[in-house]
């Protein structure tokens, strides 16, 4: 069982979270101006690092807010978790430790 620490809740089984993919990219000033392949390469093409990531989850299961969490996508292993709007804190995302 591996436990993700929520910001407002505290730690919690992970089957009561969602994914919400890669934190901190922007969304397109005026996504009626991309053109199909923009649209779908914003969509569905993400970054897929060997190492540190910093990606967005929700707790669904349990006050239902998003937050953003920096997790090692080699081992799985989250280094930190911290709330929308907030900075990150200083790692090196995208790089095996």
């Amino acid at each position: 069982m591996l436990l993700i620490e929520c910001p407002y809740c505290g730690p919690r089984d992970e089957t009561e979270y969602h994914y919400g993919g890669e934190a901190h990219v922007p969304y397109p000033e005026d996504p009626s101006e991309l053109s199909d392949r923009e649209w779908a390469e914003y969509l569905f093409y993400r970054n897929n690092p060997k190492g540190l990531l910093k990606e967005r989850w929700a707790h669904t299961v349990g006050c239902r807010r998003w937050f953003n969490v920096v997790r090692d996508t080699a081992t799985y292993e989250i280094t930190a978790v911290y709330r929308m709007g907030e900075n990150a804190p200083e790692q090196e995302p995208g790089g095996t430790r």
